[in-house]
């Protein structure tokens, strides 16, 4: 089998385990969506789900969001990491949105990272879960697995993005995106991967490696 053949059978199979995977996070609404985004970074989906259960019922939209002041948002994030910057840049976001957008989430690339707190990463969830707009977001799963299963040989988010997009079809990469994720948290982690139950290891990189080392 050669890498071009390889590459497919690994789509196809993490297509056929994880179709129909959504994002873990809770939200009603696109804007609600880029909040949960913003607080996920080092913090877990269902940590943040916590969270927003009351948060989202307290402050729905924008206009809530914009009338707080970080010492009224703080108290309400500070179970998940780096609260305090989180709670500054939602602020910022919810004001930006209210004076430009008119509390709406815009629909492109570059005007979503120019919104405080949103990278790259962030914009391209927010593209493909809040609009379907095809997007691959790279988070810490994605960036692992992509690498270890041979997928991607990089060494940044934005590399792996790129090589991802090359040999994926577009229509695809939205799904993609939880394929890869799902697979880093169910089978793929960290540390300990369960390879053993995994069922590319006979096609993974890492496995393959792995094994040849003893």
């Amino acid at each position: 089998m050669n890498k071009e053949q390889e590459t497919r059978a690994i789509l196809a199979i993490l297509e056929d385990t994880y179709r129909g995977s959504v994002s873990a996070l809770r939200f009603d609404s696109v804007f609600q969506l880029l909040v949960a985004v913003i607080l996920s970074a080092q913090t877990n989906d269902n940590q943040v789900n916590k969270i927003t259960a009351e948060l989202f019922r307290r402050y729905p939209d924008a206009a809530a969001f914009a009338e707080l002041t970080p010492e009224q948002l703080e108290p309400l994030i500070s179970s998940c990491g780096l609260y305090k910057n989180k709670a500054k840049n939602i602020i910022a976001t919810s004001r930006l949105l209210m004076e430009r957008y008119g509390g709406e989430v815009p629909r492109n690339k570059e005007e979503l990272t120019a919104l405080p707190g949103v990278g790259g990463k962030t914009a391209n969830v927010i593209l493909a879960v809040g609009f379907g707009i095809p997007a691959l977001a790279v988070d810490t799963h994605v960036f692992r697995v992509a690498n270890r299963l041979g997928l991607a040989q990089t060494k940044t988010p934005e590399q792996t993005e790129a090589a991802l997009c090359a040999i994926i079809p577009q229509e695809k990469w939205a799904d993609a995106h939880h394929w890869l994720i799902w697979h880093g948290r169910k089978i793929c982690s960290a540390r300990n991967p369960s390879c053993e139950r995994c069922p590319l290891a006979a096609l993974c990189a890492y496995h393959r490696q792995t094994a040849a080392a003893g």
